[in-house]
């Protein structure tokens, strides 16, 4: 039986509050989309089978390169993370699968399995570690990774790749993201052809490696650490690497990762029109990468990604398979908290992208009639859903509203209580 820590009785108390209401707000739009021709149940039903991972740094307290400031109940290693992520599955139903980090999530590959079989969780993609360095560790990344000036330096990193895709192996997982923070500060600190050189080469050494089952996803990210160039800094380099790399390489999409103007939704058309869509790490985000919650800012823009997504999904794209999942950085919130409604939004943008009257929008963009496209999906996209988010969550065992039985079940409370308090000080994200 999965263990569970948050008390059934608590859960239920707080639906049985909420779910008469929730049964008349379920029947009322039921009827609106009847009369659309679309089925709510459906809705509830593909909205009730989508998931998304969640990033094991994730359910600790987020920072700045300024400062950092611990929260109650931080955890302490893997393990409590874990038990974190499965308080999170458990009231939104949404995030059965973790992604570690490896080496902070470092530990027996056995003991992780067992740790997350307790709680009926699963482990999603891998994450590897050469933009900072760990103690003991023989050559700096202070000047890059695997495109480093220095032979040593790059094959230490792809070492490191290696290792990831061993200890995932055990645990089950099936990918390996791999992000880098290399780059350069000033004019004329690299030559950009050769560091691109080093990259690919490493690259494929690391390729070289994966099992037959798996992917290996490439992240781009237009600035930082390095604020002159960065060696993987756009979706077209992102591109060239997939396919420099071959069939099992994939471009992941961070949404954090680009200009605040850049038209991401077309990114991800033109990735899944050449079958190099990976997945995506979802947040939301002002002025750079600052890892907001997801639909924190920009809602819509979330939606018209998932309006691609629904688009392929329907046409059957060849290729089209992507992976989810959120990578934020909670430096005010409670991050359980967040990370909760950061899946419920993302399952809202998928939900309403799903009622996009799609035979209309078509007529509409082949008559060239722009006003009546883009108002077919604002149509969809003002939808209020949430009577089928909650439902899909209820139906699942879940909680109606997370966040309230949450807190009703005091959990932060009592973790806190059994895990010391953290000194703040430092910067970093996590």
């Amino acid at each position: 039986m999965t263990d569970q820590l948050i008390a059934a009785d608590v859960v239920e108390a707080e639906n049985a509050r909420r779910r008469d209401a929730l049964q008349r707000d379920y029947d009322h739009l039921g009827e609106q989309l009847d009369r659309r021709g679309i089925a709510i149940d459906a809705i509830r039903d593909k909205v009730a089978a989508f998931t998304l991972a969640v990033p094991s740094w994730g359910v600790g307290t987020g920072g700045t390169r300024f400062a950092r400031f611990p929260g109650l109940g931080e955890p302490r290693d893997i393990f409590d993370k874990i038990e974190d992520c499965s308080v999170i599955n458990q009231l939104t139903r949404a995030t059965p699968t973790v992604s570690l980090h490896i080496p902070w999530d470092k530990a027996d590959p056995n003991q992780l399995k067992q740790a997350a079989s307790r709680f009926g969780l699963s482990f999603d993609a891998m994450n590897s570690n050469t933009f900072s360095d760990t103690p003991g560790q023989l050559h700096s990344y202070k000047f890059g990774s695997l495109s480093h000036a220095d032979r040593d330096t790059r094959r230490q990193a792809i070492e490191h790749n290696i290792e990831c895709i061993e200890i995932g192996r055990t645990i089950g997982s099936k990918a390996l993201t791999v992000w880098i923070g290399d780059g350069s500060n000033f004019p004329g600190q690299v030559n950009f052809t050769r560091q691109l050189e080093h990259y690919l080469d490493a690259m494929k050494t690391i390729y070289a490696e994966l099992p037959d089952d798996w992917r290996i996803f490439t992240e781009h990210k237009m600035y930082e650490p390095a604020f002159y160039s960065t060696v993987v800094q756009d979706w077209g380099t992102n591109y060239i690497i997939a396919q420099e790399l071959g069939e099992k390489a994939f471009c992941l999409v961070d949404l954090g990762h680009h200009a605040p103007n850049v038209n991401i939704e077309m990114i991800v058309a033109r990735l899944i029109q050449f079958e190099k869509l990976g997945g995506f790490h979802f947040n939301d985000s002002k002025y750079g990468d600052d890892d907001l919650d997801a639909g924190a800012i920009d809602p819509y823009r979330l939606f018209l990604i998932f309006n691609e997504l629904v688009d392929a999904g329907l046409r059957n794209a060849p290729g089209f398979d992507p992976a989810h999942m959120l990578d934020q950085s909670h430096n005010v919130t409670d991050p359980i908290e967040s990370l909760m409604l950061s899946a419920i939004e993302v399952q809202r943008a998928y939900a309403a992208a799903l009622l996009v009257d799609r035979p209309a929008l078509e007529g509409y963009q082949q008559a060239n009639d722009a006003l009546m496209a883009t108002r077919t999906l604002k149509t969809a996209f003002r939808i209020d859903v949430e009577p089928v988010l909650a439902m899909a969550r209820l139906q699942q065992g879940g909680a109606i509203d997370p966040v309230a039985a949450y807190r009703a079940a005091g959990y932060r409370q009592k973790v806190t209580e059994i895990r010391p308090a953290v000194a703040g000080g430092g910067g970093g994200i996590v």
